[in-house]
């Protein structure tokens, strides 16, 4: 059961929580807030910790939004922004719907420019990964590294979150989703999922709970929400990235055997990283997240 006390309660008040679920020291409330940059297509909210311009950035994927980085966030401790897509979170809807890697990246990249530092190290999860080598073929001044979770521009099986996505538009209660979440084997524990839910629902005046993001209310036919076919165009942006590039593969995730080979054949230098996890590694498994993370930055500052 998702507790009342979520009701009302500040956006940061639960990441003591975040951190107990992984055993991380607890030294207080972190320097965290939101900010929003007004851009004439909508605004993009993002998330920023700790104080200054930081030359880390978070991308999350596909229903999702910035709050799934706040275990991995802790576990960093150094500035970052962690950012929330177009039609997610707390970003603007788009009228036209879209919201494909190359569309992403236009709304991305002036953010990564006006509030932190190039070149960043970019890590982007799912479709977060993908508008991250669409803003590095856009902009490579402005990323540094590159660090894709369990996302390639060739996708193996996503059909547990296709169809968890085809739900319901709007349920009874943020229980009910919880349920559902767990039942397709999403998410660490019931509590964290409850924790998720609560950040990527909104209760309407009549007590029915929906989804935040915009996937989740396209109606029935309406729009495919991603086009996943288009994704590999991005393959030859992957391949001329000049930094460099490191895989964090969920074991279970969505990638098979032959899209990791496809990887190392494209991109040879790549770097690749079997978590025991899922799809959301930086939901399962944010520690060896972090330290991967970690040592790709400082392998590539020595180098």
């Amino acid at each position: 059961m998702i507790p009342d006390r979520f009701a009302g309660l500040d956006e940061f008040a639960l990441l003591h929580e975040d951190a107990a679920e992984f055993g991380i020291p607890w030294a207080g409330q972190p320097a965290v807030i939101r900010e929003t940059a007004q851009k004439s297509d909508g605004a993009v909210s993002f998330l920023r910790w700790g104080t200054g311009r930081p030359n880390l950035v978070l991308l999350h994927g596909g229903a999702l939004n910035a709050h799934t980085w706040n275990t991995t966030a802790l576990v960093v401790g150094q500035p970052l922004l962690a950012i929330d897509l177009p039609g997610h979170g707390e970003s603007s809807w788009r009228s036209d719907g879209k919201y494909d890697p190359v569309t992403l990246a236009t709304a991305i990249a002036p953010v990564i420019h006006d509030h932190a530092t190039p070149p960043v190290t970019l890590v982007g999860q799912s479709l977060g990964g993908l508008a991250g080598i669409a803003v590095a073929a856009a902009h490579p001044e402005l990323v540094g590294r590159l660090v894709l979770v369990d996302v390639l521009p060739a996708i193996g099986n996503s059909e547990q979150v296709r169809s968890f996505l085809a739900g319901p538009q709007a349920f009874s209660s943020r229980e009910e989703i919880v349920r559902r979440a767990r039942e397709y084997g999403l998410g660490h524990s019931d509590e964290a999922v409850a924790r998720g839910v609560w950040h990527n629902t909104r209760v309407r005046d009549d007590g029915t709970v929906v989804w935040k993001h915009h996937l989740g209310n396209f109606a029935a036919g309406e729009r495919p929400p991603l086009d996943a076919a288009s994704f590999a165009t991005l393959w030859p942006a992957l391949e001329e990235f000049g930094g460099p590039v490191l895989l964090v593969r969920g074991e279970q995730g969505f990638l098979s055997d032959d899209n990791v080979a496809e990887l190392r054949r494209r991109v040879p230098g790549a770097t690749v990283v079997t978590a025991p996890t899922g799809h959301n590694v930086q939901e399962q498994d944010p520690v060896l997240l972090a330290a991967t993370i970690a040592e790709l930055r400082g392998s590539s500052e020595d180098g």
